[in-house]
Formats: structure tokens, C-alpha cells, sequence
């Protein structure tokens, strides 16, 4: 089950959003550790203000002025601050217990209300201990401050209060965005290989002979993509079974004709019904010949399939090629009232293999030949484009209907009667074996126009 794409896909969308969390993680602990800087800095910028105002009132007065004094430790107070104040000999002369303690009632319940000082139980607020810090006047210590947080015992200071804060937002989205993230790979990692499981199971059906198995195809993405691939292979692999059956057909009914008729005057002869004579030989030679034709079509095709590992190229002329061809298929073309053209410049060249490039070229002007009533006309053109180099066949005979053009390179394949269907299979074959290929302009009662390309130069695999 771990090795299944879904749980790979879940742990990786899972992993994303572990990772995304712990980002969030790290960034609080770092704006926490930044406050945490700034608070200190403004602490110790508080303090000093307040050493400032104490030494300051120290060298405005000439010596410690009381009055002065509490002044300061009740500003000191309103800056969250419980204060006591030394002089040089380490003897107490005002602290802020004391100040608050004498102030008026009104006065400690407003100095109460705002900082919290003194408590109701008479306890000291802050569990924090005093913090010395010497005070100087030019230079010479005039005695020292002792300083500490009023609010730190009750954790009711700002970074307590942000730290709460920033604490209850951290376990909102980690249990939202976490949560969220949960569902969304549980969704998303399913989405994603549902398509592939069925894909899976497509196939596997395909595999055991059942041709009719599609898939759904949905958005255009690379997992549809391979679905439409998917599918018109599986349109592909339905054809191919259904032309092999047609093949398998066909060939048990050629094989059949000849070999009944074979049978039956074999008994006949046997049994002295007929007279075993050169009529008869002749008989027996034909459907022989017919038996032949069928087999050799089929080791044709499948030379041609194993031509790419035999072709013996060269540069051919094309003009005296053909001109060969063409004597060899005047007369064929004369007795059936059919007149061949031939149209090719003297410069023109193909890199071919010439036995391969002949038995193209045969088995078109041999369908042209067909396709071609008496008065008809089939012309071969022959030239150069660019890069590569390409013979035309065209015929003003029947044509090919629209419903058959598709079907007409696969093997066994027949739009007439006659033949084995695989003429045309087997010159494809040959042409993509050059790296080249075959293409067909039809127009159905008019006639047909085949265009072979071949490269120039060999195509390095």
C-alpha cells in the first residue's frame, strides 16, 4: 500500500504542508525573538531615562532633593517600574512603597488603577529582584538606583500579552490551514491518480482481449493527454483486431477456393470420375499459382516491415529510374487503353535504396492500373523540395470514398474486391523505412493522387 502513487502523492502534498507549518513555526519564533529584543532595548531606554532624571535633579539641586525624588520614582512608577533609591553610603532615601504609601487615598487608587501598584494583599507585584545600577555626577558616584519590573510576578506585561496572542494564532492556523491542508491532499492526491487507476484498469482489460474498454476524458492536462493517447491507441489495437480477423477471413477464404477446388479434382481423379489429362494439370497448376500469390503477399509485407535494417542506399538519378519502369509497364498500360506520363527533370535525385524505391513506385502504378478505366490517364511526376525528394502517382480513374481513406495503409485493408490488401501497406511500410512517408489526395469518382517523400540525406536515428 506505501508504494501505491496515492499514498506517494498524499506524503508529498503532507510533506508541503508540514513544511509550510514549520515555516510559520520559525517565523513566530523569530518576530517573538525580534519583540523580545525591542522590549529589552526600550526597557534599558526607560531606565536610563529615569538614572537621567535622578541625576539630573541630583546636580539641579546641589544634593538629593526629596521632593525631586519622589517625583521621580512616582514617573518611574507610571513607566511600570518599582524603584529605590541610595545614596552614596548605601542608605535609603526614598522608595516607592514609601511614596505611594504616603500619598492621599484618591491618588493610590489612580496610581492603582493604572499600574497596578500596591496590590490589594499588600504583596509586592513583581517576583523579580532589584536590578542596581551605580548614578555618577561628573564622574563621581553620588549613589545608586534599584530597579525592578512592577508587573512581571502577573505576567500581564506587553510581551506576555503578544506572546498569548501570537500563541493563539499559531494553534488556530495550525489547526485550520492544517486541517484545510488534510483535506485538500486527501482530495487532490485521489483526483489525481483516480485517472491513472483507470488507466490501469483500462489497460489490463485491453490486455485480456477486451477492445472496447475507453477511458473519460476530462481538462487538458498531461493526465488527459495520455488518456486521449490512451484512447486512440485503444481505437488503433480495436482496428488492428478487427483487420486481423478480417485478414484471418480473407486468407481462409482465398486458401479455401483453391484448395476445394483442388480437393475436388483430386477425388474425381481418384475415384476415375475425371480423366487425369494436361487439362487438368493445368487446372491444378492454376489454383497452385493462386496459393502462391497469397503466401508471398504475406512474406512481402513482412519483408517490408524488416526493410529498415536492410536498405542499401544510393544516389539514384530518378529520370532513367523511372524511364526503366516505364518501359517495363508500357504495354500493360497500352492493352488497357490507359495512357502513362512520365514528367522528371534530368538533375533530380533520390538517396535511396533502388529495389525498394522500384517496388513503390510498382505497387502504385499497379493501383493507378486498376483504379483506371479505358481512356483514363496515370501520371508520374518526380522532383525536389527543400530537403527532400518525392514522386507523384496520379490517376483520373474511380478514386477512394471518404469512409475508406482513413483505413487505406492498414494491412489487409481492402476499399475494392480484388487483391489482398496489402499493396499499399507494404509500400508505406518502405517509404518510413527511408524515413519518409506516404500521403493521399482523393476526390471519390474523379481519382487519386499519391505523393512518396524521401529525405535527401540519411536521417540519423
Amino acid at each position: 500500500m506505501t508504494r501505491s502513487l496515492w499514498v506517494k502523492f498524499l506524503i508529498l502534498l503532507l510533506s508541503i504542508s508540514a513544511i509550510s507549518l514549520s515555516a510559520a513555526l520559525t517565523l513566530r519564533e523569530l518576530i517573538i525573538m525580534d519583540f523580545e529584543e525591542y522590549l529589552e532595548g526600550e526597557t534599558e531606554d526607560r531606565i536610563y531615562r529615569v538614572m537621567a532624571a535622578i541625576e539630573g535633579s541630583y546636580e539641579r539641586y546641589s544634593g538629593w532633593d526629596e521632593e525631586s525624588l519622589k517625583e521621580n520614582t512616582i514617573w518611574a512608577l507610571l513607566l511600570g517600574y518599582e524603584v529605590r533609591i541610595l545614596d552614596a553610603d548605601n542608605q535609603e532615601l526614598v522608595s516607592t512603597k514609601a511614596v505611594v504609601e504616603h500619598l492621599p487615598p484618591l491618588a493610590q487608587r489612580r496610581l492603582s488603577a493604572i499600574t497596578g501598584f500596591p496590590s490589594e494583599d499588600g504583596q509586592p507585584l513583581s517576583n523579580a529582584s532589584f536590578t542596581n545600577y551605580p548614578l555618577f555626577l561628573g564622574g563621581e558616584g553620588i549613589g545608586f538606583m534599584e530597579i525592578r519590573p512592577v508587573l512581571a510576578r502577573q505576567g500581564e506585561g506587553k510581551e506576555t500579552i503578544f506572546k498569548m496572542r501570537s500563541d493563539r494564532f499559531l494553534i488556530l492556523v495550525v489547526f485550520l490551514l492544517g486541517g484545510l491542508s488534510l483535506i485538500l491532499s486527501l482530495i487532490y492526491s485521489r483526483r489525481m491518480t483516480d485517472p491513472i487507476k483507470k488507466l490501469t484498469r483500462a489497460a489490463r482489460n485491453i490486455a485480456e482481449g477486451d477492445m472496447t474498454q475507453r477511458v473519460t476524458v476530462r481538462g487538458n492536462d498531461e493526465i488527459s493527454n495520455l488518456a486521449r493517447a490512451f484512447n486512440t491507441m485503444a481505437d488503433s489495437l480495436a482496428l488492428q483486431e478487427a483487420l486481423r480477423r478480417k485478414l484471418t477471413a480473407n486468407i481462409a477464404h482465398e486458401l479455401r477456393t483453391p484448395l476445394s477446388a483442388m480437393q475436388g479434382e483430386i477425388e474425381g481423379i481418384l475415384d476415375g470420375l475425371i480423366s487425369f489429362d494436361r487439362e487438368r494439370l493445368v487446372s491444378l497448376h492454376e489454383e497452385t499459382n493462386r496459393l502462391k500469390h497469397i503466401i508471398e503477399g504475406i512474406e512481402e509485407l513482412s519483408r517490408a516491415q524488416a526493410s529498415a535494417l536492410e536498405l542499401r542506399r544510393e544516389r539514384i538519378p530518378l529520370k532513367p529510374f523511372l524511364e526503366n519502369i516505364r518501359e517495363r509497364y508500357d504495354k500493360l498500360f497500352a492493352d488497357k487503353g490507359v495512357r502513362l506520363e512520365f514528367e522528371c527533370a534530368d538533375r533530380v535525385t533520390a538517396y535511396a535504396d533502388p529495389d525498394k524505391l522500384s517496388q513503390i513506385v510498382i505497387n502504385l502504378l499497379s493501383n493507378a492500373l486498376k483504379a483506371t478505366g479505358e481512356g483514363g490517364v496515370v501520371r508520374v511526376r518526380a522532383g525536389e523540395k527543400e530537403t527532400e525528394s518525392f514522386i507523384e502517382v496520379s490517376d483520373t480513374g474511380r478514386g477512394i470514398r471518404k469512409e475508406d481513406l482513413p483505413f487505406i495503409f492498414e494491412r489487409f485493408y481492402r476499399a475494392s474486391e480484388g487483391g489482398l490488401g496489402l499493396g499499399l501497406t507494404i509500400a508505406q511500410e518502405l517509404a518510413e523505412a527511408h524515413g519518409g512517408k506516404i500521403d493521399v489526395l482523393s476526390d471519390y469518382g474523379k481519382g487519386s493522387t499519391f505523393r512518396v517523400t524521401i529525405p535527401a540525406f540519411t536521417i540519423s536515428s
